[in-house]
């Protein structure tokens, strides 16, 4: 692996607080455990493990026997208690190993610490795997009856959730072995696809720079940096898209069988399933993205060509900043009183909770090589609190998605009281929050522009977030979506792959966008794919809601946020459908979806008014 250049070196220490973004803090990892080879950390993992041997030597073949007695809802709350106390420990433990492993992806010994803890967790998740099963194999009629008491109908959400997987579910030593397997299986190729994308270097302009670093140059004002850019992330991507392409096969394949076995009569159908949200809804906002495709990505590009003074942009233009656009950094320190002045806009006390990332050291904001890419919220468990993780380089944009990640840590905050059975959310639901918290902000750093050019280059950055979160998303899961039903007749090849993604990418951006020699291999980096199939509707999902629930809070705004941070603390015990009925709002409706899109549509329409 070649060294980084002096100059990354610097840019990254500046990245790191020694420059004009100021100091960029690092989370503090010991409220969870002090470091790999904390004596609580080893405690609480063999603790775990005992305790879960214990459980199911109680429990196991109890749970029918229980149910008919008398003692009934009291002694299946008490099995239910201790199997939630035990899931938030081996959270807690994982929790930890992953995000020390997040910090740096690269360390071998930090590799093998999460690797190691990864199997220890999912062998004492085997002890208790019998526990959902068992409960699911009861007779409806008896576990309602039993809900008569308060114990356990404090669970019912749960307990009906759960029940829904019931039809999927396979005789106790299927899914002994499934879960058993998962960790050489699925798990080693996640991991094989983190360790090579952290280890990957793309060289540009003499120096050789990590991924995030060279998909801001992506951004940069200089249209020949742009197309250096470009290519280094396609030739290094070319390099590696046998194993990226043998990666995918492996996980497609692994999905297919898992699938077949479960009953799963379309590809995405886990994935509805687990976002507990109807594969026609799914559908109609597919549907309704792709019609929207005229009026909005292909229309958007069109018009940004115009700007450029070009018929058409090549794929590196797509979301170059404007010609005319004033270039705006903005320090650590600026972005964090940006995101916090718009929360506690809303809400003061959504700014409170925000507050708290910042001040108590649960955010890891620098550029670092070997540091996970991207940007996440991870929850952690409902014992401790969540981290956030960003790559900050000062752009505009970079605040937003700390507000964005914010936004998320907020919600996870908020719904922790419900335990941890209770307190996740399905996907759909789960971006809500961060896209809500991303507007916010937004709109707030919108309201205090005053000059034209630099107005007109914020709303055309909002479009093509909001364009990369609709439409894009939309566009990756009618990827996924050929991939996965091609993969059930076979092998693919990276020739496949790439048409499958050049003809999606085609389709969603439109004639204004030329796809230059390249682009074929950029399915590659889209970790989403490898790790959470099908997950990226999510996003669009969450945006379209955001939009038609901003369109709201704008009309009504008197007692809005109570009612909007009530949503957020009911995390899971609560489906999608009743979260939004006080809002006056319905996802099933076909008509819904439109309303989230008139709004992208309504910033493009501001945007062609400008010229």
């Amino acid at each position: 692996m070649k060294k980084l250049s002096q100059s990354v070196y610097a840019a990254l220490a500046q990245a790191s607080g020694a420059g004009d973004l100021g100091a960029l803090p690092q989370w503090r990892l010991d409220d969870l455990y002090e470091s790999m080879d904390s004596p609580r950390f080893a405690a609480d993992l063999a603790r775990a493990q005992a305790e879960a041997r214990a459980f199911a030597g109680r429990w196991r073949g109890q749970l029918a026997a229980i149910a008919a007695s008398s003692e009934a809802g009291e002694k299946l709350a008490e099995a239910v208690s201790g199997y939630e106390a035990l899931q938030d420990l081996a959270g807690r433990v994982m929790a930890y190993a992953s995000l020390l492993y997040a910090s740096d992806t690269s360390d071998g010994t930090r590799a093998k610490f999460y690797g190691d803890a990864q199997e220890r967790v999912t062998a004492l998740a085997g002890d208790l795997l019998f526990f959902e099963l068992e409960l699911n194999r009861l007779d409806d009629a008896a576990l309602e009856a039993a809900m008569a008491a308060p114990a356990l109908r404090h669970y019912r959400p749960w307990l009906d959730d759960i029940r829904k997987e019931k039809p999927h579910q396979l005789p106790d030593a299927i899914e002994q072995l499934f879960l058993e397997k998962s960790v050489p299986g699925a798990a080693s190729w996640n991991r094989l696809f983190d360790d090579t994308m952290a280890s990957l270097r793309f060289e540009f302009e003499g120096e050789s720079l990590t991924l995030e670093p060279l998909l801001a140059k992506l951004q940069d004002p200089d249209e020949t940096k742009r197309e250096t850019a470009a290519n280094a992330l396609a030739s290094t991507l070319g390099q590696n898209l046998r194993l990226f392409t043998l990666i995918t096969n492996a996980l497609a394949k692994d999905k297919e069988i898992s699938d077949r076995w479960r009953k799963f009569a379309d590809v995405a159908d886990s994935r509805h399933l687990a976002n507990r949200v109807e594969r026609e809804v799914v559908d109609a906002l597919v549907a309704a993205v792709t019609g929207a495709y005229p009026r909005l990505s292909h229309r958007y590009y069109a018009l940004k060509a115009r700007w450029f003074g070009k018929e058409t942009l090549a794929h590196w233009d797509r979301n170059a900043p404007l010609p005319d656009a004033p270039p705006r950094v903005y320090s650590w320190e600026r972005a964090r009183d940006t995101v916090l002045s718009a929360y506690a806009g809303f809400s003061p006390r959504m700014a409170d909770i925000a507050r708290r990332f910042f001040d108590e050291g649960w955010i890891d904001a620098p550029v670092r090589p070997g540091k996970a890419p991207g940007a996440f919220a991870h929850p952690t468990t409902p014992s401790a609190h969540p981290y956030v993780l960003v790559n900050f380089l000062g752009k505009p944009r970079d605040v937003t998605t700390l507000a964005h990640e914010l936004g998320h840590g907020v919600h996870q905050v908020l719904a922790a009281p419900n335990g941890a059975l209770m307190a996740p959310t399905p996907l759909t639901l789960a971006e809500t929050a961060s896209v809500f918290g991303e507007m916010l902000t937004f709109r707030a750093m919108l309201a205090a522009v005053t000059d034209p050019a630099e107005r007109k280059a914020m709303l055309a950055g909002k479009v093509e977030d909001m364009l990369n979160t609709v439409v894009r998303q939309i566009a990756f899961y009618k990827f996924e979506r050929l991939v996965h039903i091609e993969r059930r007749n076979g092998e693919l090849t990276p020739e496949r792959i790439a048409a499958f993604w050049m003809q999606v990418q085609s389709e969603s951006l439109g004639p204004a966008i030329a796809l230059k020699p390249g682009y074929e291999t950029y399915w590659g980096y889209i970790g989403h794919f490898i790790h959470s199939p099908f997950y990226v509707y999510a996003y669009a999902f969450g945006d379209c809601l955001v939009n038609s629930l901003y369109g709201v809070y704008q009309n009504a705004r008197e007692g809005f946020a109570e009612r909007y941070l009530a949503m957020l603390a009911a995390g899971g015990s609560k489906s999608y459908d009743e979260l939004l009925r006080p809002f006056g709002l319905d996802a099933k409706d076909p008509a819904f979806w439109s309303i989230g899109l008139a709004v992208i549509a309504g910033l493009i329409d501001e945007l062609e008014a400008m010229g």
